[in-house]
């Protein structure tokens, strides 16, 4: 087993300090709509899903649907909002730097937003040509859909992905996938990603690149171990705490 061969982020919270800004803009507009929502309802109930799935919380939180305008306004301001106060995720151009395989970014924003906050931080050149949206795929997530286009698209099996993800709902998407999810959880509770399932949870962006070495330490140790006569023998034995038991077979 050679290992992993691909990372795949989230863009907004994972790549960009953008959940804040974005929350911000969009928790006035319920405001300003009648629906009495705090900056930590967003957090809660919104962050992390696409704009339909938003739009479909919305409407059974407030009883009906927002007007017709609603998406198009809240793109223009969040859009200006981004262009003022967008930054990289501390440590992100070094772990970046850092890393030793490919990458690519799966967003549940649609492509223009990706696009702008990645141009906004300086981000983009590392990324040109390896983005890749919700607007590509039949289901968002929590459904593995965009993780499995990134995967099939950059020639890489599943089993040898990790995804870098800061919420629930895209942590569950990456499991879905057969994916090797870590947890950002700079902003997201810790026990909130460990509980959708994520198999490691780390705060610093910086310690990415170490975490991924161990991870690959881990899966080279588990394919010598499964080819040795001696790996076969003990096959039945429970794996020691710390071993790459719960990451996924090739």
């Amino acid at each position: 087993m050679s290992g992993f061969e691909l990372v795949i982020f989230d863009c907004d919270g994972v790549l960009v300090d953008s959940e804040r800004i974005c929350n911000q803009v969009f928790c006035g507009m319920l405001n300003e709509m009648g629906l009495p929502v705090s900056l930590e309802d967003m957090f809660e109930h919104f962050v992390g899903l696409s704009m339909a799935q938003c739009l479909a919380r919305i409407t059974e939180m407030h009883g009906q649907p927002p007007p017709d305008t609603f998406v198009a306004e809240l793109q223009q301001r969040t859009a200006i909002a981004l262009k003022d106060q967008v930054t990289p995720i501390p440590g992100v151009i070094e772990a970046l730097a850092a890393l030793s395989i490919p990458y690519c970014v799966a967003s549940s924003g649609d492509h223009q937003k990706i696009r702008l906050t990645l141009g906004a931080t300086g981000l983009l050149k590392h990324f040109d040509g390896k983005i890749f949206s919700v607007a590509d795929v039949a289901n968002p997530k929590p459904a593995p859909d965009v993780f499995l286009l990134a995967a099939g698209t950059l020639g890489v099996r599943s089993s040898r992905c990790i995804v870098v993800e800061d919420t629930p709902t895209g942590v569950r998407a990456g499991i879905a996938a057969g994916m090797y999810v870590f947890g950002f959880c700079a902003t997201t509770p810790e026990h909130r990603l460990r509980d959708a399932g994520a198999h490691e949870v780390f705060s610093e962006m910086r310690q990415l690149p170490e975490l991924l070495m161990a991870a690959q330490q881990r899966v080279a140790a588990e394919g010598r171990q499964r080819s040795s006569p001696a790996g076969s023998a003990t096959a039945g034995e429970a794996a020691p705490s710390g071993s790459a038991a719960n990451i996924p077979a090739a």
